[in-house]
């Protein structure tokens, strides 16, 4: 096979940062590189069921979702992996002993344990948002046939994340999403290992690899990829220090930009 191959980032590289549509002219360069004979991806920490249909519309190879546990190639699901419901249930115990709301995910479904209310601001308005969107989110958690792929947490306390570690730390590494809210992928997965995963499967070389992220939980896929990218409203701006090439912002043509400077369309 000839040709590239770049995989984006969603929040603030695929859609503005001013309000969070797609830009147009985003939209186009990717289907344009893709009639250039270049393979187009999504690399997220969304799991699959979170990559909303607007996303899905502007056409893709590919998906590298769940920080690298569940990968599409092609339409083919080439890659899933899941926790066990006994992992799962230890988590679900420590998060409801020290009080921290917690949000399983999975490649079908997203499940909050609302076994209690709800406590921090951010994790309300995201089951809201769950709800307005018309989410499923009818699991069981106890249920012996439950599991899932990955998990997010939001707590009040820096001693409550402490408490926690101390059980997910077995599993999991812990990502920094900012504030008081904290994203848990399983050891030896991540925007990287998805990067290489496809790589394997279409049989490229990793200096045919190109990614564009715009935050530090980009970096495993950024430092990883020789051609990396980093949106004009990346934060923080140190990220601008370790890229190959800083673009416009979403807002301002910073995918096309991007993708002209490397030959792509």
């Amino acid at each position: 096979m000839t040709g590239k191959i770049a995989f984006f980032d969603i929040d603030g590289t695929l859609t503005s940062e001013l309000d969070g549509s797609i830009p147009a002219d985003a939209a186009t360069a990717i289907a344009k590189a893709r009639q250039n004979g270049n393979l187009m991806f999504i690399n997220t920490g969304r799991c699959f069921q979170n990559v909303g249909r607007r996303f899905r519309e502007i056409g893709w190879d590919g998906y590298v979702c769940g920080c690298g546990t569940n990968i599409y190639c092609d339409g083919k699901d080439v890659l899933h992996v899941a926790q066990t419901h006994s992992t799962i249930m230890q988590l679900l115990r420590a998060a409801r002993q020290i009080d921290v709301d917690i949000l399983f995910e999975s490649r079908t479904f997203v499940a909050f344990d609302l076994s209690r209310p709800l406590h921090h601001t951010d994790a309300i308005r995201q089951y809201n948002s769950f709800v307005n969107h018309h989410y499923n989110m009818s699991e069981d958690l106890e249920n012996p046939n439950f599991f899932a792929d990955k998990f997010v947490i939001w707590y009040q306390e820096e001693s409550q994340l402490e408490a926690f570690r101390l059980v997910s730390d077995k599993w999991f590494d812990c990502i920094d999403r900012g504030g008081t809210f904290r994203e848990f992928v399983p050891y030896g997965y991540s925007k990287a290992t998805g990067i290489q995963y496809v790589l394997n499967h279409y049989h490229l070389n990793l200096t045919d690899a190109y990614a564009f992220g715009d935050s530090n939980n980009d970096l495993p896929m950024l430092s990883y990829v020789p051609h990396s990218i980093a949106m004009g409203n990346a934060s923080p701006e140190s990220l601008f220090a370790q890229v190959e090439y800083v673009t416009a912002k979403s807002s301002c043509g910073g995918i096309q930009q991007a993708l002209e400077h490397y030959g792509f369309l």
